[in-house]
């Protein structure tokens, strides 16, 4: 039995919670995963793990195992990376998730020469905003915006999030164009609400080194960037939302930027990987990459003037004063 192949599998099992899910995720079959355990069990003459139809559970053996697993393995890893990390590129499958308009508008576009420069790496990306168990999901990294609320999680910053203030000509033409805060009590918007909590995201403004947070009238949430966007074009209202995405539309005159003066504060662009999971080689060199990638884009990369307004809170922390203009609008879709 190949004893470092199965504290991996091991491990791995003990990460998704699931033979099928580990098997998935190690691009094993199911049955050869279920051998393997049970081959390492015969071999320790213990029961690591006590499974049933509906659940998994480690042994006080299978716990204190597994804690040493992840050591070892963590210092194999390291070993060989030491001695073949010149000589050998990085290899292998790497499963990445980030927000879809992040990926298809930026990160997409630049594989290319992802590829070029890691031809051995199999990268599996997911788009999408909803949260996910990176250990559980047998997710290696995601890139994430706002500050990392989960101490199991390690973040490294990336870049940085700039927000912009939109409306359509056309719904300027008809509800008039706020010149304050205070005007926006007379307009609707299109609001976006984070599928995780279901909750509203207020427009936020930064305003004589404070952050203000107002709630927005409005009939219409959605929860995707692209589609929220697309709303203001629509003349459906004023929209709060990345820089990044509204350019082009901001550039042809489709949208333009209303309370320029009062701008949303800056968020962190991290990616984010278990902190007791070994950072690969492969990992690394995709943080490397797409760190290299948004410093390059002047709408995503940390400036000294956006550190230092970078917001030190998650976009849903309560850190700011709070203007309610929605009253029950402001409740949450779920």
């Amino acid at each position: 039995m190949d004893i470092v192949l199965a504290m991996r599998v091991f491990s791995r099992v003990v990460e998704t919670k699931s033979f099928t899910r580990a098997a998935e995720t190690l691009d094993m079959p199911r049955a050869r995963v279920t051998v393997t355990i049970q081959s390492l069990e015969a071999h320790l003459k213990t029961r690591l793990l006590q499974r049933t139809t509906r659940s998994l559970n480690l042994t006080p053996d299978g716990a204190a195992y597994y804690e040493r697993c992840v050591r070892v393995l963590a210092d194999i890893d390291d070993i060989e990376s030491s001695f073949l990390g010149k000589e050998r590129a990085p290899r292998g499958k790497l499963r990445v998730d980030m927000p879809g308009a992040l990926g298809r508008l930026i990160v997409m576009p630049a594989l290319g020469d992802f590829h070029e420069h890691y031809p051995e790496i199999d990268l599996v990306l997911g788009l999408g905003d909803k949260p996910l168990d990176l250990v559980q999901e047998g997710i290696d990294c995601v890139v994430r915006i706002g500050t990392l609320q989960d101490s199991t999680l390690v973040a490294r910053r990336v870049g940085v999030y700039q927000g912009v203030t939109v409306a359509s000509p056309g719904y300027l033409e008809k509800a008039g164009t706020p010149r304050t805060l205070a005007e926006l009590a007379n307009h609707r918007a299109v609001n976006y609400y984070w599928g995780r909590t279901g909750r509203i995201m207020p427009f936020t403004f930064e305003t004589e080194g404070k952050v203000v947070e107002m709630k927005m009238r409005g009939s219409i949430a959605v929860n995707d960037a692209e589609a929220h966007l697309g709303s203001a074009l629509h003349d459906l209202g004023i929209v709060q939302g990345a820089r990044f995405m509204a350019l082009p539309y901001l550039e042809s005159g489709a949208l333009v930027e209303i309370l320029s003066q009062w701008k949303p504060p800056p968020l962190p662009i991290s990616a984010v990987y278990p902190h007791n999971r070994h950072l690969s080689a492969t990992v690394r060199a995709f943080i490397d990459w797409i760190s290299e990638l948004f410093r390059d884009s002047p709408l995503l990369s940390s400036t000294p003037e956006a550190e230092a307004r970078c917001r030190p809170a998650s976009i849903d922390a309560q850190d700011a004063e709070v203007i309610d203009l929605a009253g029950d609008e402001a409740e949450p879709i779920a």
